[in-house]
């Protein structure tokens, strides 16, 4: 007899949908988890009625939830946690606590919820970000290592293990008749159950999973790690704490054996269909007229997390001593709403504390939020960009004063300046002290600046390129710079204010990708020097010589693409040079167009003779002749009349520029 394939229809037409809603919200460069919500709208209720609301489709969004909670346990690192514990358990508890007192207390003044407990979840809704959104866009722009990315990502650690917390907690508050003995009942079920756990999971977990492991066989494995998550969710949620925490338990559970990688790498797949069919489920429940009718309320909530969790969030950054500017992009950074969020609201409309209204509002506030952070993220750095160049914040903006550590530079014994002490800058730093060079490094990472101490290398903590900082590590009379920040707008930031404090100091920087090439020669890098082309180098010449090759000649070669800048390895540079390529690499710098009108001096003068960045400090990155684009000219760059000039430089040394071609700028 032929089963109900209405299951199988449902699958098909809910994943086609979020499938088609991915495609396009990665095209239109927004987060996929926008487009599965969009699928879900679409084949729901308040769209096709493809879909109904309650179905089997549910069961299996279920089981997203707890695959989803499930990897984040395995996947969770306490030494990750522990180099930032200060602004991580700190920062991340203080700004779960007021986030909740301000989205909570709000609602409640202004009528949106009817009672504490409500305001209590919903302030609980707005707290938790979305650690999927922030993680690939601090990968997509190279930031994870960066000091803001280590931040974002700690403080999202702490609200991922809140979370556990809250679904422990908040259900009971749905008991208002006794709402302290069912929060006592409900904390002291989860100290049993945490107790119980811990336990299995050091004496039981790891010898049931040596057992099937030794047995070879990947579909037992994987049986016995989805056996392990959703029998231990069934018991959380017979114990009234929700599947969602004994998923997440499971997942810590593992992560504490040594098969821990190979079961998340198992699970990773099946999560990410299940997680996808929850999304899109999510999305059957958006009702577009609803939220045109309940629009007020919103945008209140909207505003509520965009701008008041980036306050919050930024002045917590910088009560810990991190720069104003570190603070902003870590403010702007996690001020929407994640996908746990989700979890949370859907637990509270299942403990009836949520109705339905409420759920609605909670869930297209999740959705404007994550529609507006790709767009918060791109405009925060000509935010500080203009701070910086506000007389009313640019002093704000240099961060905390700096302290410096070990022996004074002294100015008969030139020093050489290490800016950024990440494993580049600490190979360096050791190569340079080993041969007995007098060194400063500049680093804003307490963390790792215990080396230094234990060395009595002389060190400066804070922003390498603050002005001030730069001025009192005394680059005047440095010999050298090596830049080795792995933050590439920072590293532009340092070079172009290094070379108008210093402009004849030679400077080699780091660079992250090709792209990065010659816009960093461009702004006055004496060399630049890109990681992943020295390694294939240095496999490349070390193949040759086993192949037979002279170490001459190996030498040779190996110096003439350096000499040459990477070009003759380089990928075909069509693929790499864009318009949005372009606008990335002005981000954080202090650029705008200049006319260059006929008859002035300039016309017809090289770029080398003219030597515009020894007399004026400025740089010329692009010049506009025509309908054509010349991006980083070389230095036999003819200027003709006519031409636009973009120009990078601080204020002073656009005046000086301005003056120059006797005009304001644009």
């Amino acid at each position: 007899m032929a089963g109900d394939p209405n299951l199988i229809i449902e699958m098909v037409t809910v994943m086609g949908a979020a499938t088609v809603g991915g495609y396009i919200a990665s095209r239109c460069q927004q987060p996929v988890l926008l487009g599965y919500l969009l699928g879900g709208v679409v084949v729901g209720p308040s769209g096709l009625g493809l879909i109904a609301l309650k179905g089997d489709i549910q069961v299996l969004a279920e089981i997203g939830v707890a695959l989803l909670l499930f990897a984040l346990g395995v996947e969770f690192s306490l030494k990750d946690l522990l180099r930032v514990k200060a602004i991580a358990l700190g920062g991340g508890s203080l700004q779960i606590l007021l986030t909740i007192l301000l989205g909570g207390g709000l609602a409640y003044a202004t009528g949106w919820v009817d009672s504490v407990p409500q305001a209590a979840f919903l302030g609980s809704v707005l707290a938790l970000s979305s650690t999927a959104v922030v993680l690939k866009s601090l990968i997509e722009r190279n930031q994870i290592k960066t000091p803001h990315g280590k931040i974002m990502l700690a403080m999202l650690i702490v609200q991922d293990l809140g979370l556990g917390v809250m679904l422990a907690v908040l259900p009971a508050l749905a008991e208002a008749e006794a709402i302290g003995a069912a929060v006592a009942m409900a904390i002291l079920k989860l100290l049993v159950f945490l107790g119980g756990a811990i336990a299995a999971g050091r004496w039981l977990i790891p010898a049931l999973i040596r057992l099937i492991v030794r047995q070879a066989n990947p579909e037992l494995f994987l049986l016995a790690i989805l056996v392990l998550c959703l029998g231990i969710a069934l018991v959380t949620s017979a114990l009234g704490l929700g599947v969602e925490m004994g998923a997440f338990v499971a997942g810590l559970m593992v992560s504490n054996v040594e098969y821990a990688d190979h079961a998340l790498d198992r699970v990773l797949p099946m999560r990410d269909v299940f997680a996808t069919l929850f999304f899109a489920s999510i999305g059957l429940l958006i009702d577009p007229g609803f939220l045109w009718e309940n629009a007020s309320v919103l945008l209140g909530l909207v505003a509520i997390t965009l701008v008041g969790k980036a306050l919050i969030v930024t002045a917590i950054v910088r009560a810990f001593g991190y720069p104003l500017k570190t603070a902003l992009t870590v403010g702007t950074g996690i001020n929407q709403i994640g996908e746990f969020s989700f979890v949370l609201a859907g637990v509270a409309q299942a403990s009836g504390l949520f109705s339905e209204r409420l759920y609605g509002l909670a869930v297209g506030t999740a959705a404007a939020t994550l529609v507006l952070t790709p767009l918060s993220l791109r405009l925060t750095p000509h935010l500080i960009r203009w701070l910086e160049r506000s007389p009313q914040f640019a002093r704000w903006m240099q961060g905390q004063p700096s302290r410096l550590v070990g022996p004074e530079p002294q100015p008969d014994k030139p020093h050489i300046i290490v800016a950024g002490y990440g494993r580049v800058g600490q190979i360096l730093v050791r190569l340079l002290d080993f041969q007995g060079h007098p060194l400063l490094v500049i680093d804003n990472d307490e963390a790792k600046l215990q080396i230094l101490r234990e060395r009595q290398i002389p060190y400066l903590f804070g922003d390498a390129s603050s002005i001030h900082l730069l001025e009192k590590a005394q680059i005047h009379t440095a010999k050298a710079l090596a830049i080795t920040l792995p933050d590439p707008m920072a590293t532009r930031l340092v070079l172009n204010r290094a070379l108008s404090l210093a402009p004849d100091l030679d400077i080699t920087v780091r660079a992250h990708d090709n792209r990065e090439l010659d816009p960093l020669y461009q702004l006055g890098a004496k060399e630049v020097v890109q990681p992943e082309f020295e390694a294939g180098l240095e496999i490349g010449a070390h193949v040759l010589l086993t192949l037979g090759e002279s170490a001459l000649t190996v030498q040779q070669l190996v110096h003439r693409y350096r000499q040459g800048r990477y070009r003759d390895i380089l990928p075909g540079r069509s693929q790499y040079w864009g318009v949005g390529g372009f606008e990335q690499i002005l981000e954080g710098l202090n650029h705008r167009w200049y006319d260059l009108p006929g008859g002035h001096p300039l016309v017809a003068q090289s770029l080398a003779t003219a030597n515009i960045r020894r007399t004026t400090g400025v740089t010329i990155m692009a010049i506009a002749r025509g309908k054509q684009m010349h991006r980083y000219p070389l230095g036999n760059t003819v200027l003709e009349a006519g031409d636009r000039l973009l120009v990078v430089g601080d204020a002073i040394e656009q005046a000086a520029f301005a003056a120059l071609l006797h005009q304001h700028p644009d």
